[in-house]
C-alpha cells in the first residue's frame, strides 16, 4: 500500500528513468512533489524501497532501480502489482517504536494531552527546550506510565534512524538512559539535541543516525538525560 506521495514520486521516477535513463535530482523530486525539504524526498525513497518498489544502487550517485510498479502504473520491463491502493496517512516500516498518523490524534476518551515544548534538534543542537508553547492529542497506548512530552524535530541527522525533520517525537521524562538509546540530551544545560547516547569510561557521545554528521564527544559533567524516546508522530 502506497501514500499519495509515494504513488506520485514512484510515477515521476519511472516517467524520468523511462525519458532519459536517469532519475531526477533530490531537488527536482522535492520540486516537483511541492515539498520544502529534501528530507520529505528521503523518507520518501525510504518507504518505497521497504516496501520493495525500489532500490537504491550503491556507491553511485543519483542510482535508483525500480524494481516493480503498481498495475495502474505502466513499465514494458517491470512487474506488476495487484491490490495497490493510494491512501494519504500509511505509517509501515521498521522504526522500533510505534507511530501513528497525526490526523487520529484527537479529542476521544482514549486520548491524552502531551505539552508540546517546541522543536528540537536532529543535527547541530539547538536552544535548550522550552516552556509548553501548546498541547498534542495522542492515543493512550503510545505510552506508558511517567510523565512524557513532544518535539517537533529540526534537522536529519537521524534518518537512518526512521526520524525525519518536521516529524514529532513523544520523549518519556527520565535522566537515565541505558547505553544505546535516542534520547533528548541537553548540553552544557543550553543546548537541546536528539542523538543516541553511548557511555564510555569518563566520556559521552551523541551519535547520530547520518553518515554525513559527525558523533560529539563530551565530558561526564557536559551533557544532562531529559528524557527517551518512546514514540513518534508522522505528517503527510
Amino acid at each position: 500500500m502506497l501514500t499519495k506521495k509515494q504513488y506520485e514520486l514512484l510515477t515521476l521516477l519511472n516517467d524520468r528513468i523511462k525519458e532519459t535513463g536517469v532519475p531526477p535530482s533530490f531537488d527536482e523530486m522535492k520540486d516537483a512533489l511541492g515539498l520544502k525539504s529534501k528530507s520529505g524526498i528521503h523518507r520518501l525513497i525510504s518507504g518505497l524501497e521497504e516496501r520493495g518498489f525500489i532500490r537504491r544502487l550503491p556507491h553511485r550517485a543519483r542510482a535508483l532501480e525500480i524494481l516493480k510498479l503498481p498495475e495502474n502504473i505502466s513499465d514494458d520491463n517491470a512487474p506488476s502489482v495487484s491490490s495497490q491502493k493510494i491512501s494519504g496517512n500509511v505509517i509501515r516500516g521498521d522504526f522500533r517504536h510505534e507511530r501513528v498518523p497525526e490526523q487520529q490524534t484527537g479529542d476521544s476518551a482514549d486520548n491524552v494531552e502531551l505539552p508540546m515544548l517546541g522543536r528540537i534538534a536532529a543535527g547541530t543542537p539547538i536552544a535548550a527546550i522550552s516552556d509548553p508553547s501548546s498541547y498534542i492529542g495522542i492515543p493512550a497506548s503510545m505510552i506508558g506510565g511517567g510523565e512524557h512530552f513532544a518535539l517537533e524535530i529540526d534537522g536529519d541527522s537521524m534518518i537512518e534512524a526512521g526520524i525525519f525533520d518536521g516529524d514529532t517525537v513523544i520523549i518519556q521524562r527520565t535522566n537515565r538512559v541505558e547505553n544505546g538509546t535516542i534520547c533528548v540530551a541537553l548540553v552544557d544545560g543550553e543546548e537541546a539535541t536528539l542523538k543516541r547516547l553511548r557511555k564510555k569510561n569518563n566520556s559521552i557521545a551523541l551519535e547520530p543516525a547520518n553518515k554525513d554528521f559527525e558523533t560529539r564527544i563530551f565530558g561526564p559533567d557536559q551533557v544532562q538525560v531529559q528524557g527517551r524516546l518512546v514514540g513518534l508522530i508522522r505528517k503527510y
